[in-house]
């Protein structure tokens, strides 16, 4: 699994004009299951995306066909760590 780190490298204006189609790459990969979760961080300076993949370089690729880094509004950050407790409700994401 994987924390992908999304960090605005332009201002939220700029960020607008690719809104849509990062919204659409977002619901698309989450009605897939690949993508958990995403978000917006507070204050408004980038985004989170929780992610399901099965190596670096899968997740790599994923991170490439956002239009904000297709766009280059958006440095990426990967982690990658194995969930191994959750909280009630969350067992799904154990990996261990």
């Amino acid at each position: 699994m994987f924390i992908v780190n999304l960090t605005y490298r332009v201002s939220v204006a700029e960020i607008e004009a690719h809104l849509d189609d990062h919204r659409r790459y977002l619901q698309k990969n989450l009605d897939r299951g690949v993508f958990i979760a995403a978000g917006r961080k507070n204050p408004p300076t980038g985004g989170i995306i929780l992610m399901r993949a099965e190596s670096r370089q899968e997740a790599e690729a994923l991170a490439r066909q956002d239009p904000f880094y297709r766009a280059g509004v958006a440095e990426y950050e990967l982690v990658e760590f194995t969930a191994t407790r959750t909280g009630k409700g969350f067992e799904k994401l154990s990996e261990g």
